[in-house]
C-alpha cells in the first residue's frame, strides 16, 4: 500500500513562508493529479492547490499570488506558501489521484502566529 509522507510543516510568524514537501513511501508509476488540501480549526477539509500531469496548476482563490504548487518528475509534490497569514493555520494533506488510484497524505500542522 501507498503511503504519502509530508514534511516542511511548523510554527511560522505572519508574513514568513514554509514549503511543504510530499513524497510517496515506495516508487509508482503513472500519471497522477496531485493536489494540496489543508483543515483549519472547526473547518471542512478545502483545497488549496492541484496540479496535472500537463503541470497545469489550480489555486483556491485566497492563496493566488502567494502559494504555488509543483511537482518533479518522480512523483515528488511541493507547495511553496509565501506571506503566510493566521488563516492559513491549518492541517495540509497531499493527495494523489489517478483512476481508482487516490493516496493521502497524513498531514503536517502549519501554524502561522506571532
Amino acid at each position: 500500500q501507498v503511503q504519502l509522507v509530508e514534511s516542511g510543516g511548523g510554527l511560522v510568524q505572519p508574513g514568513g513562508s514554509l514549503r511543504l514537501s510530499c513524497a510517496p513511501s515506495t516508487t509508482i508509476f503513472g500519471f497522477y493529479v496531485m493536489g494540496w488540501y489543508r483543515q483549519g480549526p472547526g473547518k471542512e477539509r478545502e483545497m488549496v492547490a492541484s496540479v496535472l500531469p500537463s503541470g497545469h496548476a489550480n489555486y483556491v482563490d485566497v492563496v493566488k499570488g502567494r502559494f504555488t504548487i509543483s511537482r518533479d518528475n518522480v512523483n515528488h509534490l511541493y507547495l511553496q506558501m509565501n506571506s503566510l497569514k493566521p488563516e492559513d493555520t491549518a492541517v495540509y494533506y497531499c493527495n494523489y489521484r489517478s483512476g481508482s488510484q487516490n493516496y493521502w497524505g497524513q498531514g503536517t500542522q502549519v501554524t502561522v502566529s506571532s
